[in-house]
């Protein structure tokens, strides 16, 4: 797209029930809320249909997920549609049988599939076990051509790679999307809650300063699962406090807006592609990168 114009985004901040028909139905309102405020690209929250069921292994919430194109992407894409807006949803998709990922579907203005992401960087710690759920992604790092800008999507554990942000952003990408569920775990909260809360937000905030575009990361909020009895006990089975903290920074890595860390919030902001442009042209670091020495990078570790 040749001279892209200024649009306005969306970040919906939500909590997530049990019930998936209730998130679903709380999304699909939160959207038309969005859009009805100007929004016209909304971004939803990761695998924002249940509540994070990766804090603990177990094969039958395999059913929780389903087929992209499904049914889900079929109702999105009627919203989409009507309001015309492009829509990034976070989805456990279902591949086939024993084959699963962690996949974001964008819709277009038109209600179309314009394509997926599936989440490349599957982590592995406590309480968020998507190892045993999620499949590595298989293809790549990409970019969606939309009305209103191209598009970068990633997916919350991929927020802490910069080789995929860049990747992303060397396609043309006006915005990078991050969908999260990112939070606390009660025994560390109040020991490392602020430091891990500042790190996930700075290193966000250094994509956007390094590739010259706009990042916006999109997180849940709410207590989900059981709550110790005692908090700094890390011993004791607990659940996660999602910290929410939904934002938007600007090429410059200056945030436009920011959600609380405890509410639900519509979050709608204009980004302006040629402030990419003027960023760029200051801070020239496409240019001015060694590609020639880059080769390392593709190794696990140095020599």
């Amino acid at each position: 797209m040749s001279n892209p114009k200024p649009f306005r985004v969306g970040l919906v901040q939500m909590s997530c029930s049990l019930d998936a028909r209730e998130n679903q139905e709380k999304a699909e309102q939160k959207i038309i809320e969005a859009a009805r405020v100007g929004a016209q690209v909304i971004c939803l929250p990761e695998l924002y249909r249940s509540q994070y069921f990766c804090r603990e292994e177990k094969a039958e919430l395999f059913d929780l997920a389903e087929p992209v194109p499904g049914d889900t992407t079929e109702r999105l894409g009627k919203i989409a549609r009507e309001h015309r807006v492009v829509i990034i949803a976070s989805l456990f998709e279902r591949r086939a049988a024993g084959l699963y990922h962690n996949t974001a579907a964008i819709l277009g203005s038109d209600g179309a599939l314009l394509g997926i992401y599936r989440k490349m960087h599957i982590p592995d710690d406590p309480l968020f076990f998507e190892k045993f759920y999620f499949t590595p992604g298989d293809l790549g790092f990409k970019n969606f051509e939309t009305e209103f800008g191209r598009l970068g999507v990633l997916v919350c554990w991929d927020q802490w790679y910069p080789e995929a942000a860049r990747l992303t952003a060397m396609q043309g990408a006006n915005i990078l999307f991050y969908p999260t569920a990112i939070g606390w775990h009660p025994a560390e909260k109040a020991q490392y809650g602020p430091g891990q809360l500042d790190a996930w937000r700075t290193i966000q905030r250094s994509h956007a300063i390094a590739n010259g575009l706009y990042v916006a990361a999109v997180n849940r909020v709410g207590y989900e699962g059981p709550r110790p009895q005692d908090p700094t006990d890390p011993n004791e089975k607990s659940g996660l406090e999602f910290w929410g903290n939904s934002f938007l920074a600007d090429p410059f890595g200056k945030l436009l807006m920011e959600g609380s860390n405890c509410s639900e919030e519509i979050l709608v902001h204009e980004v302006d592609p040629a402030w990419n442009e003027e960023v760029r042209r200051n801070w020239p670091f496409f240019r001015d990168r060694r590609i020639d020495h880059f080769g390392g990078l593709t190794n696990r570790w140095g020599a």
